[in-house]
């Protein structure tokens, strides 16, 4: 593996070559968090313009799997408002179980399982994963959960912007009445979340979380955590990126931080300019983790479809582009690979490994 990945040193953005195409087709390739349009469009088998990711995409793009996740807003907290973020995530899980199939020479399958979707990939089938951003979803009943899972779920991002009954937020939101903590972390009940999370094989995602709910998150999880769409805030001062003393947490449990495609979360901004970002910029974050945790602790998401867009990694059809630079910058094909799926996989592999011993899978 390598150890020390060049420096990019004002370089142009990458452009794709044969060798990177041709590795970029090989390996297996997983974006971890994608929004889905809502309400729905029906338009997954489509090609586009409206999506950034649809499932057309994915296969002229050589993507092999997806995160599509149920996004819930969030709102005051209360009974009427939480009864609504239930069943909205639920028909918004529904709709990503749909996505399924052969439509316009595209198959795809939902997947609930690590076994699963390696069958998916074997058999050349588009992999659908469904998540949940945001554990406002759930409101104040932890029961949901089981529901999101049976729906095949993978994981539960604690919070978004604003507080909710679960954790504070990284990010908090004073038109809904927070102050700036509310919980000092994780509440009770987001600790009892946790743990109906790790006995159902969900992951605890640490993305839009304050600082202290994510380091409290490693403590209690007993399963690694992950950042499913969060970038390095060494490189760009954002209250949505991870600093190095949670990096290190990160790499002390075993977790994963997933770099996204945000430009807000890649670059600081210059003066006035309107802020834009590429691959270069993205693998920068990449390359940060790599030399302060390990290439282990690192994986790959666009935030597509919710905001996230590169200057040459517009949709789902240009992450060859991202190879590319990864191979420029001396990444061999196993570390590719582990950035582009098998970081994230391991933690998928885990958090199943915890359900089967508290009985719920098996």
């Amino acid at each position: 593996m390598t150890s020390s990945p060049q420096a990019r040193q004002g370089q142009p953005h990458s452009v794709s070559s044969p060798e990177a195409e041709a590795l970029h087709r090989a390996l297996f390739t997983l974006d971890s968090h994608i929004d889905i349009p809502w309400p729905d469009q029906d338009d997954a088998f489509e090609e586009t313009e409206a999506r950034r990711v649809d499932l057309p995409k994915m296969q002229k793009g050589g993507m092999s799997a997806g995160c599509f996740v149920a996004y819930i807003a969030q709102a005051e907290v209360n009974a009427e408002n939480h009864a609504q973020a239930q069943a909205q995530c639920l028909a918004m899980l529904d709709v990503i179980n749909s996505m399924q199939g052969t439509r316009n020479g595209v198959t795809a399958r939902v997947c609930a399982t690590v076994s699963e979707i390696n069958a998916a990939h074997e058999a050349g089938v588009l992999a659908v994963i469904p998540a949940v951003e945001n554990g406002y979803a759930m409101g104040d009943n932890p029961a949901l959960l089981a529901q999101f899972r049976a729906r095949g779920t993978r994981y539960v991002t604690l919070t978004h912007n604003g507080h909710n009954a679960l954790a504070d937020s990284a990010v908090h939101r004073p038109s809904l009445g927070d102050k700036p903590e509310t919980h000092g972390g994780l509440s009770a009940l987001g600790r009892e979340a946790v743990r109906e999370m790790n006995r159902l094989g969900l992951l605890v995602d640490v993305s839009h979380a304050s600082r202290n709910t994510m380091m409290q998150a490693v403590a209690a999880s007993a399963v690694p955590v992950v950042a499913s769409h969060s970038c390095v805030r060494s490189l760009c001062d954002h209250p949505r990126n991870l600093d190095d003393g949670q990096l290190d947490a990160l790499k002390e449990s075993g977790g994963v931080i997933q770099i996204t495609a945000m430009p807000a979360f890649l670059k600081p901004r210059e003066g006035d300019a309107p802020r834009s970002a590429g691959v270069a910029d993205f693998v920068d974050h990449i390359d940060y983790v790599v030399r302060r945790i390990g290439p282990e602790h690192v994986g790959i998401s666009s935030d597509f479809d919710g905001g996230g867009a590169l200057a040459d990694w517009q949709n789902a059809t240009q992450g060859v582009n991202l190879t590319a630079e990864l191979l420029r910058r001396g990444y061999d094909r196993s570390e590719i690979a582990a950035f582009w799926g098998g970081n994230f996989m391991r933690l998928l592999a885990r958090a199943e490994a915890v359900a089967e011993q508290s009985g719920t899978i098996g």
